[in-house]
Formats: C-alpha cells, sequence, structure tokens
C-alpha cells in the first residue's frame, strides 16, 4: 500500500505522540509504502525547524532524517489546482504520480477535498482504523 503522509502528521508524531506516532512506527516496520516530493521535504523541514525554534525545551520523539530516510522521493510531473490552499496540491500531486492509495492529514483544507481520481484523503484515526496493518 501506497500514502502520502502530510505535514501536520509528520510534526504531531515528531512533537506529540499520540496516534501519528503510531502511523510512523507502522511506516518503520513497513506495513506500508511512504512517498513524498522534494517540495513536502522541504515544508516538513521548515516547519520542524520553526517548530524546535519555538519550543526549544520540548525535544522531538522520532528525528525526521529517520522519517525522510524511511520514504521514497519523487519528482511529480502532475500540476493540479483542487485545493482551498494551493500549497495542499503537492501532497496530491505526489500522490496520483506515486499512484497512492492516500494522503494521511489533519489538514481541513485538504480534507475537505476527500477524494480525488483514485487518492482518498483521511484523518490518521481513519487511515489506522480501516487499513489491516497488523
Amino acid at each position: 500500500m501506497r500514502i502520502v503522509i502530510d505535514t501536520n502528521v509528520v510534526v504531531s508524531a515528531i512533537f506529540f505522540g499520540g496516534r501519528p506516532k503510531e502511523l510512523i512506527e507502522k511506516l518503520v516496520l513497513q506495513k506500508f509504502d511512504a512517498y513524498a516530493s522534494v517540495d513536502i521535504v522541504t515544508e516538513y523541514k521548515e516547519t520542524v525547524e520553526e517548530l524546535c525554534s519555538r519550543f526549544a525545551s520540548k525535544p522531538g520523539r522520532i528525528p525526521l532524517t529517520e522519517i525522510i530516510s524511511l520514504m521514497k522521493i519523487i519528482e511529480p510531473v502532475t500540476h493540479i489546482d483542487v485545493c482551498r490552499d494551493p500549497d495542499d496540491n503537492k501532497f496530491i500531486e505526489c500522490a496520483c504520480d506515486a499512484k497512492c492509495l492516500y494522503i494521511v492529514s489533519g489538514d481541513k483544507d485538504l480534507l475537505s477535498v476527500n477524494k480525488y481520481k483514485d487518492v482518498q484523503i483521511l484523518t490518521v484515526a481513519e487511515f489506522l482504523d480501516n487499513n489491516s496493518l497488523q
């Protein structure tokens, strides 16, 4: 199974744990394949750096470099414009070009799209609860 993981899920896994951390633990166990583009990885890094500087006393639980190393990085060729927030289009572009079934996100703008072609956009809980990843 192939998925794209939105930035807010990666950041939540690193700083807060919970279901997002459970998702990343499944990635570590190779229960699915995660894909990202260079633009997505850049957004991950910028967001984590910003939060590290804002919350210096809260150490990350999982290193971002470890998460990225588990992902397959592609350079999408598809260009779409379907999201209310244009920055979210890159997740759908990546999912389409990597032939992913899901985007896992907590972003309301992205979740409002619900589905684009064959790609479903789910919350972490929906993804974990609806897919047998034992």
